[in-house]
């Protein structure tokens, strides 16, 4: 961790939502005026998308486990040395993974390929980290240790295949079946590398389905923020009475299940989002600033 150039990453498994609270963040970035460095987590995959069919096919005949959720196809040391780094000093090495055609554009670079590293623009005020490992501990790695606002999204596993299922059939041209077998050739790694980050992160967010997604396979519609509940799930600092009732009282709906965790309708996520969230990076800014005037 570090109070001079913190780190906030936002963690979740592949159809879980990150995307969301990402949009929350920025939005509260805005607000209070601080310049983030985005790091996207696939852009530490460890292979191209031509790269990785191939490694996937040899993986396979020779009964390895190979995804982009476990050790094999990322690079861990080098988001290591990135989170290390920025920690240290404000800098470091940052690349994209180019998902589409769009992004090939922008980028003036081919989809399913990398941008070369490059140095992440000076005199950013914190790291903004989303994606699959922002809080992944595997060996001698240990990337929560690096974090100062580590957020956990982890919607029911039954949703977070059916957003999944949804986004890769609908978004990204896959056959479901195709689909079927990428949650179940991951789900070695998911247990052992995406779901132990819940228990380190500072803050979890769990949509829950208020709809029938006992079959994710055979469900039509992702259900909407309507139609689910969300339980916030405090782990550090534990909040104390006067903050869950005051943050009770702010959001309709809302109840209190338990010492460290709250329930509310799914459509006031952002806003307890946005709630919750700005109090916590404004006390990084404001300890950042607190040093940066006493040099």
């Amino acid at each position: 961790m570090s109070r001079k150039h913190p780190i906030i990453a936002v963690t979740g498994s592949s159809g879980a939502g990150t995307s969301t609270v990402k949009r929350a963040l920025e939005h509260i970035f805005h607000r209070v005026g601080a310049r983030a460095a985005f790091i996207e987590g696939d852009s530490f995959h460890r292979y191209e998308r031509k790269t990785m069919k191939k490694e996937l096919a040899k993986a396979k005949e020779e009964g390895r486990t190979l995804s982009h959720f476990g050790p094999e196809g990322n690079l861990f040391d080098k988001q290591l040395e990135l989170f290390r780094s920025y920690g240290e000093s404000g800098t470091g090495l940052r690349r994209y993974y180019i998902h589409n055609e769009e992004e090939a554009v922008r980028h003036d670079a081919k989809p399913g390929t990398f941008t070369d590293w490059e140095p992440i623009p000076p005199d950013t005020d914190l790291l903004f980290y989303e994606g699959l490992h922002g809080g992944v501990i595997a060996g001698d790695i240990d990337m929560a240790a690096e974090v100062d606002l580590l957020i956990g999204v982890c919607p029911t596993i039954n949703l977070e295949w059916v957003q999944k299922i949804h986004r890769d059939t609908r978004d990204r041209g896959y056959q479901p079946d195709v689909v079927k077998e990428t949650i179940y050739r991951r789900m070695y790694d998911y247990m052992h590398h995406i779901l132990p980050q819940f228990s380190h992160t500072h803050i979890n967010f769990q949509r829950i389905p208020l709809t029938d997604t006992s079959n994710p396979f055979d469900t039509s519609t992702i259900p909407t923020a309507d139609q689910s509940l969300v339980m916030i799930h405090f782990q550090k600092p534990k909040p104390s009475v006067e903050y869950k009732l005051d943050l009770k009282g702010l959001i309709e709906g809302c109840s209190i299940t338990g010492f460290n965790t709250m329930v509310i309708p799914g459509g006031k996520m952002m806003y307890a989002m946005e709630l919750i969230l700005t109090e916590r990076i404004m006390e990084l800014m404001q300890r950042r600033g607190h040093l940066d005037r006493s040099d």
